[in-house]
């Protein structure tokens, strides 16, 4: 389980010291809060990203992605829904009006289709143990044992209110079917091709067009090799993984020297570019209702 990093500079592990005074179980939505919002937000973004990815590799979920063209025909827009809609609930907690809006706008979304319950169980757990993975290894420092239970109750408690059954009943229960999940079903298939190369030209569409290439082969290095053989991709070019290791480790090292922050990055809003007026400015009820 998580463990307290020994030192950091300006003050970085008062919340730390907080969260740890804290109930995982009573107090899960500040935890998480704090954890995604002030102490880790960049890791858990990347996360989410990787995570987004992850579910693409199970041929079923491809294949539905795919039929629907919605990765196809406009990317930028449901990887958008789906940052806003979690950040709402994130922010706002599950039981707010706008958490519980923002689940019937995701209820409507997959309600539409015929997802068996495992499925909406594998990417439900991706939300809580990619960031986990991405924070040990990249993070200014790893997530303790109240942070990793704080996030498997939250998403715990969205699943139920998505009406996803038999959501292990611990995190070390549901860490071992997300395992034993993708060691079942990851595999190639075309679908998993199709949809994996939509998502790859979305990410690499955020950077300047000289940048594009470097881009790719940096998010191929992330994704790693059971991913990129799930995917039908490339190998990236050599070197590649060990120069992209190099600066995550960095980016890490340096974020725990700078000052802690004092601005929630949830309360700013998700970064999207399809909703420019978020948090503010826009309709909740009008996330994901295009093509809809």
């Amino acid at each position: 389980m998580g463990r307290t990093p020994s030192r950091a500079g300006f003050g970085r592990l008062d919340r730390v010291r907080l969260i740890e005074r804290l109930d995982p179980v009573e107090h899960h939505l500040l935890i998480y809060r704090t954890s995604a919002g002030l102490e880790l937000p960049w890791d858990y973004t990347r996360a989410l990203e990787l995570a987004l990815f992850r579910t693409f590799c199970v041929p079923s979920i491809s294949r539905l992605v795919d039929r629907t063209r919605e990765f196809a025909e406009r990317p930028q827009r449901r990887y958008d829904d789906t940052r806003v809609l979690m950040g709402e609930l994130a922010l706002h907690g599950y039981d707010s009006v706008r958490g519980k809006t923002a689940l019937r706008t995701m209820n409507r979304l997959h309600g539409r289709y015929d997802i068996s319950n495992d499925d909406m169980l594998y990417v439900l757990s991706t939300f809580i143990y990619e960031p986990v993975r991405w924070i040990d290894r990249y993070g200014w420092r790893p997530l303790t044992e109240h942070e990793r239970v704080a996030g498997y109750v939250f998403y715990r408690e969205v699943g139920k209110r998505m009406g996803i059954k038999d959501i292990p009943p611990s995190f070390e229960a549901f860490e071992r079917f997300n395992v034993d999940y993708e060691r079942d079903h990851f595999r190639y298939s075309p679908s998993n091709e199709a949809v994996g190369r939509s998502t790859l030209t979305m990410f690499c569409g955020w950077f300047p067009q000289p940048l594009r290439g470097v881009a790719e082969q940096g998010v191929l290095a992330v994704l790693g090799k059971p991913l990129r053989a799930a995917f039908g991709f490339a190998e990236p070019s050599p070197g590649a993984e060990r120069a992209v290791e190099r600066v995550l480790r960095a980016h890490g090292a340096a974020e725990r020297w700078l000052p802690k922050r004092m601005v929630n990055r949830l309360e700013r809003g998700t970064v999207n570019r399809t909703y420019p007026g978020y948090p503010k400015g826009y309709r909740l009820e009008d996330v994901g209702a295009h093509g809809s």
